[in-house]
């Protein structure tokens, strides 16, 4: 987070497939006999594990100040205007009003849950958004695939045979984008001014 925080959007391309690790998880759960030519990374926000592979990703930052319009000091409602802006973008989806959705996998891999303000088609989740917050203001950290396979990142974790099915499964729901090259044009242009 930058010392003072303006209103911006930060895109990041994707060089090395990475499995990047929530704030709270331990490098233990990397699987050191699979993890190969991954780049483990950690963010300080968001609890689940994400999977960045270059070309499968659309990945951006969203920053705002604290008494930005956009700004809610409640964190549950902080991200819906962000939803609301990639549903514009993509022309399809629903925001996420309700509270956090948990499963038995969602401690461990992010997009096997859901959160307040990402977005959901057909009860897929589409947007994941995590947020870190600051006095100065909040920074949202927001991954969507265009191409998703289920059973690669719980392969890069330290589970049995029957755990990495099982979370894979949770993860066939997951949805993903056709449009991935214009979308972030497109987010571009649907933030509010």
């Amino acid at each position: 987070m930058p010392a003072v925080v303006s209103r911006t959007v930060w895109i990041h391309d994707v060089s090395v497939p990475s499995l990047v690790l929530g704030s709270s998880q331990r490098p233990e759960i990397v699987d050191d006999a699979t993890i190969g030519s991954f780049e483990v990374v950690r963010r300080r926000s968001g609890g689940g594990a994400v999977l960045l592979m270059p070309g499968e990703v659309v990945w951006l930052d969203a920053l705002i100040p604290n008494g930005d319009p956009l700004w809610s000091d409640d964190v549950s409602r902080a991200s819906h205007w962000l939803g609301g802006v990639w549903v514009a973008a993509l022309g399809y989806g629903e925001v996420h009003r309700g509270p956090m959705v948990r499963t038995p996998w969602s401690s461990l891999v992010c997009f096997a849950g859901l959160g307040p303000g990402e977005v959901t088609v057909d009860g897929r989740k589409l947007v994941g958004i995590s947020q870190r917050r600051v006095r100065a203001g909040a920074r949202f950290q927001c991954a969507v695939y265009a191409r998703h396979d289920p059973s690669v990142l719980p392969g890069l974790l330290r589970l049995t045979s029957a755990e990495r099915a099982e979370c894979a499964a949770a993860l066939v729901p997951v949805g993903t984008v056709s449009c991935a090259p214009d979308v972030l044009s497109r987010f571009l242009d649907a933030l509010p001014s």
